[in-house]
């Protein structure tokens, strides 16, 4: 752990993005993870889609071996500032057009007043000549 002492906030940190520099923020350190991304299990893509964010919900989610969480030593450069990292962010939805149930109960209305008579018709027909062809025999 040669970077002790060192703090960095979350814009910095944000920076190195890239599979030629690729930083994490786990658990309060941050961790120069360039070196390690070609031997990621996981694949470096894994490892580039937490950048620029505290990827501590990340990284425990997987459920890591102790043995990886040991190797995390090599990779430590420092301490993240915590007042950097957004708390409470609240996720909105994207706009959306309102469903109107009215809209699709209108077309179901007139769906059907389409075709009940029709249905009708043709039942009435089918009897007629069901009748008619049976009365000739």
């Amino acid at each position: 752990m040669g970077a002790e002492g060192k703090v960095f906030s979350l814009a910095d940190v944000s920076q190195h993005n890239t599979p030629k520099d690729c930083w994490l923020v786990i658990g309060g350190k941050v961790y120069d993870v360039t070196k390690f991304l070609e031997d990621h299990p996981g694949g470096d893509d894994v490892l580039l889609s937490a950048t620029g964010k505290d990827a501590t919900d990340d990284f425990e989610d997987i459920g890591h071996s102790s043995s990886a969480k040991a190797m995390m030593d090599e990779y430590y450069v420092g301490e993240i500032d915590s007042s950097t990292i957004p708390k409470n962010v609240k996720y909105t939805p994207p706009k959306q057009p309102h469903y109107n149930q009215d809209k699709t109960t209108d077309f179901v209305i007139k769906l059907l007043q389409f075709l009940v008579p029709l249905i009708i018709l043709a039942v009435a027909v089918g009897v007629r000549f069901y009748t008619k062809s049976s009365s000739a025999n």
